[in-house]
């Protein structure tokens, strides 16, 4: 057997193992994730099945990523490298891993795929090949992943828009005004990871286009929730985690068009993105560099990282988008609902209730400091919540209503228990939540908005914690 055909197998013999055991999400089902049947203690006595609703900082491991990565894990070996059969069999299992997020994206005829750590190394790599001279645009809405890798560029920071309709327009005003009138690049995210509200990227898009830009997609938040097509959307380039995507091990992705990839030097110089070295008569070095997504993966990869978001994207496509979509769009639904019903909740939007959106919603509490508020829904009712500015200050200090340059931090509480803070508190959900943990998190806002807190609770290490 080739180690092109063992790596084949390990992945088919898992993948019918997985989806055996998966549910079908027509039905209603959430995905298989690890940690479904984790039991945390309560403060109040007893223990209860831990409702995991962060998914915006890092979704759970789908069970399918977690079983391809065991079975492939006594086959690892190092890639690109070797002569043996278990260096050919992983490196033929990583280039194919490439070939798996290609097609997820639905990327083009010639564009690259470069494995990243992460979002942000991904944009932070995009950074360091712009072309001389580039300007950037970047609204104040992004995530800290898509707004500071342009420190080094000269960088237009446009303000938070209100419409779908304004961003374009504002985009379009800002290209339209650039000068000198050279290269552009415009770096939007695909849905907030604040509000969750799906922006108009296609149109940003057509927009950076006809004034000569190219335009970066920060789908971060988007892939996990959401079908993402390069071809579509008509952007240049895509970045994405893996540990958003149900993968994890720390990965990332940066996918789109080769030509500033390839002119500019590796992002990291080292092993595996040079292609020959050889001494000068001078005595210094030449390098000719690889001009394959190579040139900016120096050093051993994360073979297991780049194999879990291949499993992952596979997972994905297999059991369905439009399933997954329709359920998480329920979900959304139960949880918007319910906080309507409650005066003292106020959701956080910039394009208003009836912007499409994914399974992130962030809120205020009249009365509650946001940090005190996520410490007793997982005290008191085992749920994971996120509080804080969420790595986007600038934001959310704008939808609270306050100066956008006001300090803070990411997740530090600013008011002790019981007194306002500009921080806010964040659920966010997916493929594989299930309807009970975010029932759950209904009921118990609700109870805790109309009751108060059952413990007493104290500020620790920058953190709300119980009192014990």
């Amino acid at each position: 057997m080739s180690a092109s055909t063992a790596a084949t197998a390990v992945s088919v013999s898992v993948s019918a193992s997985a989806s055996a055991e998966s549910a079908d999400p027509c039905c209603g089902a959430p995905l298989p994730v690890l940690g479904r049947d984790v039991a945390v203690p309560l403060v109040t006595g007893g223990e209860v099945t831990y409702a995991a609703l962060d998914y915006a900082a890092s979704a759970p491991a789908l069970q399918r990523v977690w079983d391809d990565v065991a079975a492939y894990a006594p086959y690892y070996g190092s890639v690109h490298r070797g002569a043996g059969y278990l260096s050919q069999l992983s490196t033929d299992l990583f280039e194919n891993s490439r070939v798996t997020v290609a097609e997820f994206l639905d990327c083009r005829d010639g564009d690259q795929v470069v494995f990243t750590r992460s979002t942000t190394d991904s944009l932070n790599l995009l950074s360091a090949v712009l072309p001389a001279d580039c300007q950037v645009f970047v609204f104040e809405t992004e995530h800290h992943a898509s707004l500071l890798p342009w420190q080094d560029a000269r960088v237009t920071y446009l303000n938070a828009p209100r419409t779908p309709a304004q961003a374009v327009e504002t985009l379009e005003r800002a290209l339209a005004d650039r000068d000198p009138y050279g290269p552009a690049l415009v770096c939007v995210t695909g849905a907030s990871n604040v509000t969750g509200e799906i922006w108009p990227v296609r149109d940003l898009a057509a927009a950076a286009h006809a004034h000569g830009a190219r335009i970066v997609l920060d789908a971060a938040q988007l892939a996990p929730h959401h079908p993402v097509s390069v071809k579509e959307l008509d952007v240049d380039w895509v970045a994405f985690s893996g540990h958003k995507l149900y993968a994890p091990f720390g990965s990332g992705v940066l996918a789109g068009r080769a030509d500033w990839l390839q002119a500019a030097e590796p992002y990291l110089a080292g092993g595996g993105a040079s292609k020959k070295v050889a001494r000068r008569a001078d005595g210094g070095v030449d390098v000719e560099w690889h001009t394959t997504a190579a040139r900016h993966e120096a050093g051993s990869p994360n073979v297991i990282g780049v194999y879990s978001i291949a499993s992952a994207c596979k997972a994905l496509t297999e059991a369905g988008f439009d399933a997954l979509v329709e359920r998480e769009q329920a979900l959304v639904r139960k949880v918007r609902e319910g906080l309507a019903e409650v005066g003292a909740v106020k959701v956080l939007s910039l394009f208003g209730d009836d912007a499409p959106r994914v399974g992130v919603i962030s809120f205020v509490v009249d009365g509650w400091n946001s940090s005190h508020f996520a410490a007793a829904l997982s005290a008191e009712y085992g749920i994971g919540v996120r509080d804080g500015l969420f790595c986007a200050h600038p934001l959310v200090r704008t939808l609270l209503g306050s100066d956008p340059q006001d300090p803070g931090e990411c997740g530090a509480p600013e008011a002790e228990p019981g007194e306002r803070s500009l921080n806010a508190i964040r659920v966010s959900f997916g493929a594989g939540t299930p309807d009970e943990h975010v029932e759950r998190f209904v009921r118990a806002v609700k109870e805790l908005v109309a009751n108060g807190a059952q413990w007493n609770y104290r500020t620790e290490d920058g953190r709300c914690v119980p009192a014990v």
